[in-house]
């Protein structure tokens, strides 16, 4: 194995535990990530900004802290790619629109500041639908991401640069956002791990409706223990972030190591909670996942919950949503892409009592998981109804032979548990018979976050499914 492929192939607490003794240098790490992503990004086209000479810069620095015996970040010398939504100081941020194509923010975001506070090296930004809008990864700045598993397949969106970007090891660890699915849902296309978080534990700092819970980052990366150490990164409160809230525990990472079996857990598997229909074999997959896990000591019940009711809910809390994020660019919404347009568009059309109608509906989906969480510790679901699909398609068409009417409701799965707040993590429970990953959805209560990455080890030590075609 050359120098290259084995760096790339280690985890991201490996390759940061080899660096901090000096068996390796942050420089080696980039260079052989850097010669990676010149062999597969061309044909991925996940990082669409990269700043070598800076990221080498970072690397030099790093590796002389380590000879001086500095004390160093738990995420010292890794380098680590930005959804291209999430602003990057000195680095090219377009929200992959035409009208900030050549945006250069002179602030970073607050979760940026954060990694580079950990050690991180940040390397690019990732491709992204138009201001995030969308469930596949294309705009008009950049084009469209491919899935490493089969480049004629999407890795879904709109974190589908990040997650594509991780799973093919151009890059040991990525940041993402999510909304709808975003973090989710390219996560299970790509077979990697990522997490929703409660919303507060990472501050939004500087995006618009800092008080919103919706939109939430988290990590995206090869295994629950990078993604923990990831999140541990970028979790902390924030005094002057209005939601910004502490995590009641001192380190993730430790938690997923010190897990090895679910014994006393109570999970239910749920194969359809937003009522649209899963297709057979993804159902399959999941349904033996979840399952499997009562091997490790966990009782595990195959349970109904409808969810359907929160539907249209969600779509007026996210048309007031994109108002919001807009508000600024309102006069400039011709120039928009039809998917953001039509987004806002639909928002504007909203009216007060519209939108307290959708936060009673949000309540009361509370209310019901409230009471689910008395009798159960996790919920489990297909993140997805379907396969990941033909790169080309916006969406897919139908489910089951059941039409699909927008690019909206087949992230129905992801959504519905976006309304109601709670952390969920996204972890590879099989591939199907044409070889494309199968992530189930692990869905917790508030701050649960260490757990659920603990039980997404679990799943992936009982489902191995190896790498990716390009890696």
């Amino acid at each position: 194995m050359s120098r290259t492929a084995e760096l790339t192939k280690l985890s991201a607490v490996e390759l940061a535990r080899r660096i901090r003794t000096g068996e390796i240098t942050p420089l080696d790490v980039l260079d052989a990530h850097l010669a990676k992503i010149a062999e597969l990004n061309p044909q991925l086209n996940a990082i669409v900004t990269l700043d070598m000479e800076g990221a080498r810069a970072q690397a030099i620095a790093a590796g002389e802290a380590v000879t001086r015996g500095d004390k160093l970040g738990t995420l010292h010398g890794l380098p680590v790619v930005i959804k291209d939504v999430t602003l990057t100081k000195g680095m090219r941020t377009t929200y992959a629109s035409p009208l900030y194509k050549d945006f250069i923010p002179d602030v970073d975001a607050a979760p940026v500041a954060r990694l580079r506070k950990a050690g991180a090296i940040i390397l690019g930004k990732t491709n992204t639908p138009e201001f995030a809008t969308g469930a596949t990864t294309f705009n008009d700045v950049f084009g469209v991401t491919r899935n490493p598993w089969d480049p004629t397949k999407t890795p879904a969106g709109s974190s589908g640069g990040s997650a594509a970007a991780a799973a093919s090891g151009m890059v040991p660890l990525a940041q993402g956002t999510d909304f709808g699915c975003s973090v989710r849902m390219p996560a299970a296309f790509c077979g990697i791990v990522g997490i929703r978080t409660t919303a507060g534990l990472i501050p939004n700092d500087p995006m618009h409706l800092p008080w919103d819970a919706g939109q939430v980052h988290g990590p995206l990366a090869r295994s629950a223990e990078d993604a923990a150490l990831m999140l541990d990164a970028m979790v902390g409160l924030d005094p002057t972030w209005p939601i910004s809230a502490a995590p009641p525990w001192a380190s993730a990472l430790d938690i997923v190591n010190a897990t090895t079996d679910a014994k006393g857990l109570r999970i239910a598997y749920v194969s359809d909670i937003a009522g649209f229909g899963v297709e057979d074999e993804i159902n399959t997959i999941c349904r033996a996942a979840a399952m499997r896990l009562a091997c490790d000591g966990a009782q595990v019940d195959e349970i109904k919950l409808d969810l359907a009711e929160g539907f249209a809910a969600y779509k007026t809390l996210r048309g007031e949503w994109m108002v919001g994020q807009q508000i600024e660019r309102l006069d400039f919404i011709d120039q928009f892409g039809a998917n953001l347009s039509g987004n806002v568009k639909a928002g504007l059309a909203l009216s007060v009592l519209d939108t307290a109608k959708a936060e009673l509906v949000r309540e009361h989906m509370w209310a019901r998981f409230r009471d689910f969480f008395v009798d159960y510790d996790f919920l489990i679901t297909p993140c997805s109804p379907v396969a990941p699909f033909n790169v080309d398609e916006k969406f897919p068409t139908e489910i089951n032979g059941r039409k699909l009417d927008n690019y909206i409701d087949w992230i129905a799965p992801c959504f519905l548990i976006t309304l109601v707040g709670f952390p969920a993590g996204s972890a590879p429970a099989g591939l199907t018979q044409s070889g494309l990953p199968v992530g189930i959805q692990i869905v917790g209560k508030r701050f649960d976050e260490p757990r659920i990455l603990g039980l997404c080890k679990l799943v992936q030590r009982a489902n191995p499914i190896g790498w990716p075609k390009l890696s």
